[in-house]
């Protein structure tokens, strides 16, 4: 484990019930994070997607992988930067090529796998895959940049 729960919420501004990673089980700084959420049928969401047929949305999938993301980016910052990230928050740029490949139900554990495509200062780009078990289920390519809160 390289990061849990606890220590992700203190790179994170995101709380119960949207933040979406779990745990942070590989960083290579710059290059690449794996992490994962585990899908828990007491999710808000599943009250309404969908109560007879439970399906862990898309939208949900992309945003776990750019808070992976996000963790990877400020881990990637300097030392100096590293300072300063407190004051810091990653804006979601833009999504492209995302594609929605199975579906994702409670019980199992979205795999975020986050490679950094580009960096160019402040702006960061992603490819983001999300497994369940060894089969991709959700890909995309991610952008965001890193601004004063």
């Amino acid at each position: 484990m390289i990061f849990n729960v606890v220590e992700i919420q203190e790179i994170l501004p995101h709380r119960y019930p949207f933040l979406l990673v779990d745990r942070v089980t590989t960083l290579d700084k710059g290059v690449y994070l794996e992490g994962y959420k585990n899908v828990s049928i007491s999710e808000p969401v599943f009250q309404g997607h969908f109560p007879e047929h439970p399906i862990y949305p898309g939208v949900m999938i992309i945003e776990g992988m750019a808070q992976a993301g996000g963790v990877l980016a400020f881990k990637s910052l300097s030392d100096e930067d590293q300072e300063d990230a407190k004051n810091k928050v990653v804006y979601f740029m833009s999504i492209d090529k995302a594609k929605f490949r199975a579906p994702v139900t409670p019980g199992d554990q979205l795999i975020y796998r986050i490679s950094v495509l580009k960096n160019r200062g402040a702006i960061w780009q992603f490819g983001a895959k999300a497994y369940v078990e060894d089969k991709l289920v959700a890909e995309a390519e991610l952008k965001a940049m890193i601004v004063d809160k």
